[in-house]
């Protein structure tokens, strides 16, 4: 693996290459909530994305009231407990640990922004992804804490919720992001050497 050397910065400085190398999936949170300037920021940094076509079809729901994300956590949890358990042991255990009930799918994080893709192409999940990184990467820069939450995804585009939530039926729920200060310094995860399946 080949790492760059990383230079000890305020976050206010910090350069994109070093926000790639320093974000972390980050499962452990404060309780201290992220201002609305800031997070504004951050989606104007995520709306910079590139897009197909100039589609920009992303649109943003933040949600920082913790009843609303403690309900959205129980159905998604009732959601997955009703799904038979993995035979693999491993998984088996993992399946334990999401459906038990101190366990809460966004880490206590104090604030969780859905990114939503309107349906106006292939490209559009696509697009929504790539408003994704750029958001955590941003949010990396300003000394913020993300991590997708892939397993409430299932959850939130039902109708019920979508109706809650006020997402227009035909949308869909593409990233939910939680966002917050880390409660301890995530440890760094090792990457293979990309593969290069040839050079032509």
């Amino acid at each position: 693996m080949h790492n760059i050397p990383i230079k000890t910065t305020s976050s206010d400085n910090m350069s994109v290459i070093e926000a790639i190398y320093q974000r972390r999936a980050v499962r452990n949170f404060t309780n201290d909530k992220t201002s609305r300037e800031l997070i504004l920021q951050l989606l104007d940094a995520a709306v910079q994305a590139p897009t197909a076509m100039h589609e920009e079809p992303w649109e943003f729901l933040i949600i920082q009231d913790p009843s609303v994300l403690q309900r959205i956590s129980e159905a998604s949890k009732k959601a997955f407990s009703e799904l038979p358990p993995p035979p693999i042991p491993s998984a088996s255990k993992m399946h334990q640990h999401f459906t038990s009930p101190d366990f809460s799918i966004f880490y206590n994080a104090p604030s969780l922004i859905l990114i939503c893709a309107k349906p106006v192409g292939e490209f559009a999940t696509a697009d929504c992804w790539l408003a994704a990184e750029n958001l955590m990467l941003a949010a990396c820069g300003h000394g913020l804490a993300t991590c997708v939450i892939g397993f409430a995804v299932p959850t939130l585009n039902t109708i019920e919720w979508k109706k809650e939530l006020g997402i227009p039926a035909e949308f869909q729920v593409v990233a939910p992001i939680i966002l917050g200060l880390a409660a301890e310094k995530a440890a760094p995860v090792a990457r293979k050497e990309a593969i290069i399946l040839g050079w032509l």
